[in-house]
């Protein structure tokens, strides 16, 4: 049941996207030469997601966790608010902003996360690997679109 918890709520920040939808505009922009190919996006955001909530489920299983559990509140939530933001409102200035704040507290986490549970820690690592990516392409975005 706990694990369904987590799931649904990486459930909520995924189907943001839904109704976020990166269009024209988004296509419109200069983006960068390692740009993945838009089917990457889903494919890498499912699997994250899957990993995201079953490291929360584990987090909830050792003691002294409150502290990474918070981050992973913190995190679902500043994940939530990127997509609204960038690709709803089209302001890539905010969005970097957002991802910079996610960056840290995913980075935070999984540093606290390895020092609970090497597994757990090894489980978000390909999410702040994924976060490099659309940082560095949220920040070439940003700077190749004034």
């Amino acid at each position: 049941m706990t694990f369904l918890i987590f799931l649904l709520a990486c459930g909520a920040a995924a189907s943001t996207g839904f109704f976020f939808k990166p269009g024209q505009w988004y296509e419109s922009l200069v983006k960068p030469g390692f740009t993945p190919p838009n089917w990457v996006f889903p494919v890498a955001w499912s699997t994250i997601y899957l990993l995201l909530a079953w490291a929360g489920y584990r987090l909830t299983l050792i003691p002294g966790s409150q502290e990474v559990l918070a981050l992973w509140a913190a995190q679902i939530a500043l994940n939530t608010l990127w997509t609204p933001v960038f690709f709803g409102a089209q302001r890539i200035f905010a969005g970097m902003v957002i991802l910079t704040l996610l960056w840290l507290a995913v980075a935070v986490m999984v540093v606290m996360a390895l020092q609970l549970d090497v597994i757990t820690g090894l489980i978000l690592l390909p999410y702040l690997l994924w976060l490099c990516v659309a940082a560095a392409l949220n920040f070439s975005i940003l700077r190749n679109n004034r």
